[in-house]
């Protein structure tokens, strides 16, 4: 069994969630597969069969809530939510129910109800003594429908009789069937067994069939879930009172159990399962006694701890339905490590009441608004496009301001560039975008790139105080630049960039010319462009293995060129009239072109002859995107970049969302869009004459990251 124990899940990006979940067991590679192409998500074609009219398929996040241990078993929360800070607050109730054994989770039965209703009875009372005494006999139709859940153990297992007084003086008899569907929802199962048993049914009534349908109220698959928590007195005390309200406020109970069912829900979605019904179910049971309350109560016991304690009813499935037809539900069951329907409930009585200890421990604290507007912070600030470096400055601003909303997150960057305005950096570079000829560089072939004008400045410092940028790569390359130019660690780098790091723009050679002249710049060592060439090539070599030396030379002299190096560096300088048209978007996923220039290395092995064939495709059309770049015809340049996106994607580096942002930005007018960089992840670059605001927007529009050359 894995642990399911994660400790700082939050604090790693997609890309290494998914391969922890790997590394831990918890994910296939196959899977794995899935998450990173997006091919968990519905088609559009599997939608319109599913639904009438679809257009289109709705996306949610689709997260994890690591660290519940349910009856020993450890188990994760799939989960498809959007609204923040609830599963920050899951993984944390489930990390400290550990210390106390986890959840205790029971059910007595697992029964679906179908209901017949029988109206216009002439005699009730011998009505209801003959469908008693048909008992037997309705339970063998029922079964008769369906012999394959018989045979995996289920069935209709008992018929029950209940008399109702309608409010128009009418008496209706509802003959409830209770049926065991095993590990499906059931909903059709118990839905077509009360067809086949409505006519018999009338016929003993002498009466008529009025309704034949299940009940969402599953109050014969009631699970109870029990938790102890450790806390400070006040603490637990506030969370007690907080139940207690709920007990006798009604209005406080129904905000009580949304908290509830924030995380029930959650788990419902992504696995799957009917979270209208589970939702109606919950809601009924909760009103039960006659007033509605809440559905999970906690007290304080005779040593001081916290107990909470849940009773929902949850009929849930792990086969039948659309489960088969929808790959994100069957991931979803997967990362959960469930081997049962009743082990998915288990899961989600659970989280139900972690998602409510959750919630009330922060009422009782600091207040729930605390997390939710920090979450909510970083969401605007993204859509506001803050630059990396400002980004967490920004979101702290936002939070203290009480004012989160874009134009203030944006209002809050132009303050902060124009107070560092005035200190002048020590060294600048350039980021690079390559418009034609990634990979084929490698072999000996042209590359057309274009920089992105002063996107990195580096300050030199005595060392008191200083800020070193969290950059993997940097402290080897700061390092091997203070023992080239013979440099004392008396003095420490500052840098601000506006390029995402590992997003094929050339980061990493940019860090390094802007930290190599602003040593220069400062100490007066007098260097050339070409050694501070010379010195961030050596750099790129640690950052990268076998670089080609595009992007610390555009970094350097940060000017659109014609590239190639076989042995010989040969730059031509490409004059134009002013930046093209062009929108850089980043991808979700990082690309590391270390790995990807080895992947397509391996594979040109097997396949030398049409790879060195592909490369040559893509010199051709370098060169012939050079002198369309430089007479400005963006309608032949466009038209060779989608010709160079598709051989990129033919010898493997592209993604299937580098595909869909391809797609989007030539949708939204771009005469040319591909990949940038060495792909799998990283960018894409957009040629946009006369409608390069329209396709920033359609870009932003689905989540990405935008910027200019600029």
């Amino acid at each position: 069994m894995s642990d399911s124990h994660i400790r700082g899940f939050y604090k790693l990006t997609v890309a290494e969630r998914i391969e922890r979940l790997v590394s831990d067991g918890w994910l296939a590679e196959s899977d794995a597969a899935l998450l990173q192409q997006g091919r968990y998500v519905l088609p559009a074609a599997a939608a319109g069969r599913m639904v009438e009219n679809a257009v289109g398929v709705f996306g949610l996040p689709f997260a994890v809530a690591p660290n519940f241990l349910v009856n020993g078993r450890e188990h994760l929360a799939a989960m498809a939510i959007e609204e923040p800070s609830v599963v920050a607050g899951l993984s944390m109730a489930a990390s400290l129910a550990r210390k106390s054994g986890g959840f205790e989770a029971t059910r007595d039965e697992s029964l679906l109800i179908g209901q017949v209703h029988v109206s216009d009875i002439a005699d009730v009372d011998a009505a209801v003594k003959d469908l008693t005494g048909a008992r037997e006999a309705m339970l063998r139709l029922c079964n008769d429908v369906h012999p394959r859940l018989v045979e995996r153990g289920g069935g209709a297992r008992d018929v029950e009789v209940r008399v109702l007084e309608l409010a128009s003086g009418e008496t209706v008899i509802a003959v409830h069937i209770l049926v065991d569907t095993c590990d499906a929802m059931g909903a059709n199962l118990v839905n077509s067994m009360c067809e086949a048993a409505a006519p018999g049914i009338a016929e003993l009534c002498g009466g008529k069939v009025a309704l034949r349908i299940l009940s969402n109220l599953a109050d014969r698959s009631v699970l109870r879930c029990r938790v102890r928590y450790q806390l400070a007195d006040d603490v637990r005390d506030g969370i007690v009172l907080a139940s207690e309200i709920a007990s006798a406020d009604p209005h406080r109970a129904a905000t009580h159990n949304k908290g509830i069912m924030n995380g029930i829900d959650a788990v419902a979605i992504a696995t799957g399962n009917d979270w209208r019904a589970i939702e109606a179910g919950a809601h009924a049971y909760a009103a039960h006694g006659g007033q509605y309350g809440p559905l999970a109560t906690w007290s304080a016991d005779e040593d001081g701890s916290l107990v909470g304690a849940i009773e929902i009813p949850l009929k849930v499935g792990t086969v039948g339905g659309n489960l088969g037809a929808n790959p994100g539900a069957a991931l979803g069951l997967d990362l959960c490590g469930v081997a049962s329907a009743m082990e998915l409930a288990e899961l989600m009585a659970a989280v139900g009441l972690a998602q409510n200890f959750a919630a009330l421990r922060a009422l009782a604290t600091s207040g729930i608004q605390e997390g939710h507007m920090k979450l909510h912070a970083r969401s605007v600030a993204s859509s506001a496009d803050v630059p990396e470096e400002l980004f967490d400055d920004v979101v702290n601003e936002l939070i203290e301001s009480g004012d989160i909303k874009v134009w203030k997150a944006r209002e809050i960057v132009k303050q902060r560039q124009a107070s560092s305005a005035g200190e002048a950096p020590d060294g600048v570079a350039a980021g690079k975008v390559i418009l034609l000829g990634e990979h084929a560089v490698v072999y000996g072939k042209h590359a057309l790139a274009i920089p992105v004008a002063d996107a990195v400045a580096a300050f030199v410092r005595k060392r008191t105080a200083a800020t070193v940028p969290a950059v993997p790569e940097l402290d080897a390359a700061i390092s091997l630049i203070r023992d080239r130019l013979d440099i004392e660690d008396e003095y420490a780098i500052e840098v601000r960039s506006r390029l995402p790091v590992a997003m094929g723009l050339g980061a990493s050679a940019a860090f390094a010319v802007a930290i190599a002249r602003a040593f220069d710049s400062k100490l007066g060592l007098d260097l050339d462009d070409d050694a501070i060439n010379e010195i961030a090539f050596e750099c790129e070599k640690l950052a990268h293995g076998t670089p080609s030396g595009i992007d610390n030379t555009i970094a350097t002299y940060a000017t659109p060129m014609l590239f190639r190096n076989d042995g010989e560096l040969e730059v031509k300088a490409i004059e134009t009239s002013g930046n093209p048209p062009i929108v850089i978007a980043c991808s979700s996923e990082r690309g590391l072109t270390k790995e990807l220039v080895a992947g397509v290395r391996a594979r040109r092995g097997h396949s030398k002859e049409h790879y060195d064939a592909i490369f040559a495709q893509i010199d051709n059309l370098s060169l012939g995107g050079a002198a369309a770049l430089e007479r400005g015809d963006f309608d032949e340049l466009g038209r060779l970049m989608n010709i160079c996106h598709g051989l990129l994607a033919a010898i493997e580096v592209s993604t299937p969302e580098l595909d869909a942002m391809v797609s989007m930005a030539r949708s939204a007018g771009a005469t040319g869009a591909k990949l940038t960089g060495a792909g799998g992840g990283g960018s894409i670059v957009a040629l946009c004459p006369g409608c390069v605001d329209e396709v920033a927007a359609a870009l932003r529009a689905s989540g990405f990251r935008t910027m200019g050359l600029e």
